[in-house]
């Protein structure tokens, strides 16, 4: 149950004189009973009627008698608004409702002068119906849902000059009123609207839910009337990239806020006349938050880069790892794009051996979102079935601040390789058995000329440490390496023009090249090892 009380008196008459819906006239009255703003339209008008009717001195409070039905649609009949702002900017004075056929012709907008309609025609069953209909068709799996709305800028603009008029009014009872005691246009429109899309979807509204549904509004009839915030603040309008107008929500309620109310009283009339049209709603959307899926790779190719290598806008080669593990991901989840990341990254010619490189992809607004681990494993298994040059283990959702683990590693784990290196000196095995023996060898390298072009120009410090020789023949060895994470083992070996030092060449004293290079090893613990 909520109330309305005497001093609300003047300014349900001045509202509904100048062609405000009940429900914005109870926001301005600060009622906060979310049930009240549920009742029918029509039910509401009513009620604000009957309230005007009371005898002042018999009646010091009527109480609304709360239900909560279904709201149905209703057709109100149009009428001009009152006249605007008299020439020196002063709100004109409001003729009275004392005569209750004036109030009651002039409370029959068609469209409220101050939400454009939000507050009426879109809380009916029909537009519920027909915002569910959108979500029903895009086929998302949800069992909760968050709401959002985007209102056109302008109705702060409107909103601002009812809460003036509004203000002004109580001032003359003694009675202030803040911006902020007025409930907000958005929490009344959700006070409405959650129940309704509640039942019709047949899950509850919850604020942390990952699945949005978002409806945009718009009224090109009424784009105008931010026009003269731009003359009275220019700084707080700035064109912006991707931005079709200056005239955001956001650059507007700054301006607003900046905007002295004399001002604003000057250039911007009230009450304005009540717009010949709706609001639109421009877009119904849904949106699922992302889904992480983790596990580790093994790539057995030495012809198969890590991501897409495209140069100049040329392909080079027709695959990745990325793409062989993420479109199997895409199809399954039904999502509409992702972004592949790992814990470093091999060149192309470099095969991923051992337990594999730990690897997460985030799959962006997917349609499926509800796998069990025998779900998981069963995809691992379509991965691996499907090409010879990778395998996925471990496969499975993970949160997205896990993945942080991930990175985390990336420089403060290490990593084992082994290296097939040819020299252009004959070399015996003790010639190289002495790099056995070699322990936490410190490194400068500076960085790479085939990476340049993508990474800044420095010097960074890695250590080897430790190092094992396996004899092949004259000119051919083998080197396991164990190193710190982000380590140049190519430019380890053959030096880079002197751009790594020490390296195998200069240790060696003879020119080294590498011929093979395979990751042994990536030591991150994670994602978690299943029973594969």
């Amino acid at each position: 149950m909520c109330s309305l009380t005497e001093k609300d008196r003047p300014i349900v008459q001045l509202l509904l004189n100048t062609g405000t819906c009940p429900r914005c006239i109870l926001r301005f009255c600060c009622v906060g009973s979310q049930a009240l703003y549920r009742c029918p339209y029509k039910d509401l008008m009513n009620d604000l009627k009957e309230f005007l009717k009371n005898n002042q001195e018999k009646e010091d409070m009527v109480c609304f008698d709360v239900v909560d039905p279904p709201c149905k649609r209703i057709r109100l009949e149009h009428t001009e608004g009152p006249d605007e702002l008299n020439h020196n900017g002063a709100l004109q004075q409001i003729p009275s409702v004392n005569n209750e056929n004036t109030a009651m012709e002039n409370s029959a907008v068609k469209v409220c002068n101050v939400c454009l309609g939000i507050l009426q025609e879109f809380c009916e069953a029909d537009f519920v119906k027909k915002v569910c209909q959108k979500v029903n068709s895009a086929d998302y799996q949800f069992t909760s849902f968050v709401f959002s709305v985007s209102l056109p800028p302008q109705l702060s603009v409107r909103e601002r000059a009812a809460w003036l008029l509004v203000k002004q009014e109580m001032g003359k009872l003694g009675l202030p009123l803040a911006k902020d005691d007025i409930v907000q246009l958005k929490e009344a429109y959700k006070w409405i609207i959650h129940p309704q899309l509640s039942e019709e979807l047949g899950v509850p509204a919850d604020g942390k839910s990952l699945f949005e549904v978002s409806v945009v509004f718009a009224h090109p009839e009424t784009e105008e009337d931010c026009r003269f915030l731009a003359t009275a603040c220019p700084d707080c309008f700035k064109p912006a990239k991707n931005k079709q107008s200056v005239f955001t929500r956001m650059a507007v309620i700054k301006a607003l806020e900046k905007i002295k109310e004399e001002d604003f009283l000057k250039h911007f009339p009230w009450p304005p006349s009540s717009p010949k049209n709706l609001c639109v709603a421009l877009e119904i959307q849904c949106n699922n938050g992302a889904v992480f899926v983790a596990g580790r790779y093994n790539k057995y190719s030495r012809n198969l880069p890590q991501t897409p290598w495209i140069i100049d806008g040329e392909r080079k080669l027709e695959s990745s790892v990325e793409e062989l593990i993420s479109e199997h991901l895409m199809a399954e989840f039904k999502a509409d794009s992702f972004n592949f990341s790992s814990s470093g990254r091999e060149d192309v010619d470099v095969r991923t051996l051992g337990n594999g490189r730990p690897f997460a992809i985030e799959l962006v607004n997917p349609r499926r979102i509800h796998f069990t681990a025998e779900d998981m494993k069963g995809l691992q298994q379509t991965i691996n079935n499907s090409s010879d040059k990778i395998q996925v283990r471990d496969l499975q959702l993970v949160t997205r601040s896990a993945i942080g683990r991930m990175k985390e590693g990336e420089e403060e784990k290490t990593k084992t390789y082994s290296a097939l290196i040819w020299t252009d000196k004959a070399i015996q095995k003790e010639d190289i058995a002495f790099l056995d023996d070699i322990k936490e060898l410190k490194l400068d390298q500076k960085t790479p000329l085939r990476v340049l072009h993508r990474r800044p120009l420095a010097v960074r410090c890695r250590i080897i440490h430790t190092m094992r020789s396996e004899y092949i023949d004259e000119h051919h060895f083998r080197l396991h390496l164990k190193t710190q994470a982000g380590t140049y083992i190519k430019e380890f070996v053959h030096g880079d023009f002197g751009r790594t030092k020490p390296n195998i060449g200069s240790l060696l004293n003879r020119t080294a090249d590498i011929l093979e290079l395979d990751v042994e090893s990536v030591d991150v613990d994670w994602p978690p090892a299943l029973d594969n």
